[in-house]
């Protein structure tokens, strides 16, 4: 029997791949208790994942201003594998006012628990636990969904006119929260705009959320909308509602016409015999915007350019010595080969001709041992690239001996080399070319700000970084240039375009394989791609072609 299903999987290929599901998680707390008698906590939830011991930044929700009691419209989407047991931690923190970092909050407690104990419960609610593990009064439930089939999005924006006015002293902060009405009749918030201050006929900036969190990707479904007047201390004012469905708004926007809602507070409704409405919501957008996946990209033609920078400066040690960490020991590679083996190894795979940059900084090189941050590892500046990942090693190997480690560990000449080309290909328009640099380094950045302002550019272009820390030196730096604890911005204040930094300290990994390795170095880089060209409206190249393999014969 064996041997029947060793051939169907040789022959198939995908029988032994994992299964993946993609679930959305929701998320909302009670009772989360005052920081004092005069102001209410400002909520938000960051979701942790574990890997290899380690607790690694997922994402985060909004910052919900004056709630002890918040229910968060930020939905989590991540991988769900039957065969893993996936350990999520939920953190609730209490962000200050100015202030969307996480060093400078309270810690509010946290939740641990499964993906899978999640999944089977659909809704699990637990206590929040405080430093020691002791429960407070305060609690979390997060509620599970399976995503369909349909990753479609559908862009939305929506304006009011006449709104009751709530406030004596000024009028209305109006908001509008969207809710999915589910089949068992209860409610899943699905979106809340931003608060319009002091404005009775508001214009609620448009916003993307996917078919299957609107309605299930059921058009028909019933959408139920209501409209508050923000107060700083968390008790909104209601102002009305009204109901409506995903058909109804594609039908105004397929027949040319603006449609809009009678705003209704059933309150007043009932005790007033003139009352006609609290105000009119319009819709002025809704557009369906397709969504490609990452292997769409990859099977349309995409191929991902993988170019590789190593740090050559002095902290790194004399090579010839056997502390240094470019030691090239007889028998076993050091930390700078495992990590490069590691990713480029997983990136090969989709470069068809085999062919990557490599380059070094932080080196006097020959002839003239002058220093340089962006060389050719194989000394040959008209042509940088060597063949394979072996032939990369193989470079590395060979201009260890004709360098003299120096410095500084400046990595943004090395940034703006890989943005050049990648800058090239965006004005293609077309989903041809994404670059990957990996650079791989052991100490402190010393461009900082240049290192800042390179990402940022880069940020509008179809490139990521992966930076992997080798050693044991300070990567304080490098988890801001992540972005994870915040917005990376420019010295001038720019704010980065997309996420397009990965940081990883290889000492995580030490114990590790090299596929756990390039599993945490590579896990964004596929959002990262889709995400780019989505934005930039860009379609693969030969979806047609891909989509008429996809029909299996009988």
């Amino acid at each position: 029997m064996s041997n029947i299903y060793e051939s169907a999987e040789a022959t198939l290929g995908f029988i032994s791949s994992p299964c993946l599901t993609k679930v959305e998680l929701r998320v909302a707390c009670r009772g989360i208790s005052d920081r004092d008698a005069l102001s209410k906590p400002d909520p938000c939830v960051v979701l942790k994942m574990q890997s290899h011991g380690q607790w690694f930044e997922v994402d985060r929700t909004e910052v919900i201003r004056s709630s002890s009691g918040p229910v968060f419209s930020k939905i989590f989407l991540v991988d769900y594998y039957f065969e893993e047991v996936q350990r999520l931690r939920f953190e609730l923190h209490d962000i200050s006012s100015g202030n969307n970092g996480l060093r400078d909050a309270d810690f509010l407690g946290a939740m641990e628990c499964t993906l899978g104990q999640i999944v089977s419960q659909r809704k699990l609610t637990k206590a929040l636990l405080k430093q020691g593990n002791t429960a407070g009064k305060s609690s979390i439930m997060v509620t599970a969904e399976e995503l369909s089939g349909n990753d479609d999005y559908v862009e939305l924006s929506f304006s009011a006119r006449k709104l009751d006015d709530k406030d004596f002293f000024s009028k209305s902060d109006p908001f509008l929260e969207i809710f999915r009405i589910n089949d068992d009749g209860s409610e899943s918030l699905v979106h809340r705009t931003e608060t319009v201050m002091n404005n009775l006929s508001p214009v609620w900036k448009s916003f993307k959320v996917s078919l299957n969190t609107l309605c299930s990707g059921d058009h028909d479904r019933e959408l139920k909308c209501t409209v508050w007047d923000w107060d700083s201390n968390g008790k909104h004012d209601f102002i009305g509602e009204f109901q409506t469905t995903f058909k109804e708004m594609m039908r105004a926007e397929q027949e040319g016409k603006q449609i809009q809602w009678e705003c209704i507070n059933p309150k007043y409704q009932m005790k007033k015999k003139n009352y006609r409405n609290s105000g009119t919501v319009i819709l002025n957008h809704c557009k369906i915007i397709k969504m490609y996946s990452f292997l769409d990209y990859i099977m349309g033609g995409c191929q991902i350019q993988f170019t590789v920078a190593i740090d050559f400066t002095a902290s790194n040690g004399d090579p010839r010595n056997s502390c240094s960490l470019h030691y090239i020991h007889p028998y076993q590679p050091n930390e700078y080969l495992k990590a490069l083996v590691a990713v480029g190894e997983i990136c090969q795979d989709y470069d068809s001709d085999k062919m990557f940059p490599a380059f070094g900084f932080g080196a006097l090189i020959p002839p003239d041992f002058k220093v340089s941050h962006d060389f050719a590892v194989n000394f040959d500046e008209e042509n940088p690239e060597c063949a394979g990942i072996q032939g990369v090693v193989e470079a590395y190997q060979n201009c260890l001996p004709k360098i003299q480690l120096y410095g500084p560990t400046n990595i943004a000449p090395i940034i703006q080399k890989v943005a050049s080309s990648a800058s090239e290909e965006m004005h293609t328009k077309e989903a041809m070319e994404y670059f990957i640099l990996l650079i791989l380094t052991d100490g402190v950045i010393t461009d900082m700000a240049d290192t800042r302002e390179a990402i940022v550019h880069a940020s509008h272009l179809p490139m990521s970084v992966i930076i992997v820390g080798v050693g044991n030196a300070d990567f304080t730096d490098m988890q801001i240039l992540d972005g994870d604890d915040g917005i990376l911005r420019s010295p001038k204040g720019e704010p980065v375009l997309r996420d397009i930094v990965q940081f990883v300290p290889f000492k995580d990994f030490k114990h590790a394989s090299p596929a756990a390795l390039a599993k945490s170095v590579l896990a964004e880089v596929p959002n990262q791609v889709v995400d780019y060209y989505n934005a930039k409206g860009i379609k693969p190249k030969c979806i047609s072609d891909y989509e008429s393999s996809r029909t299996f014969s009988p």
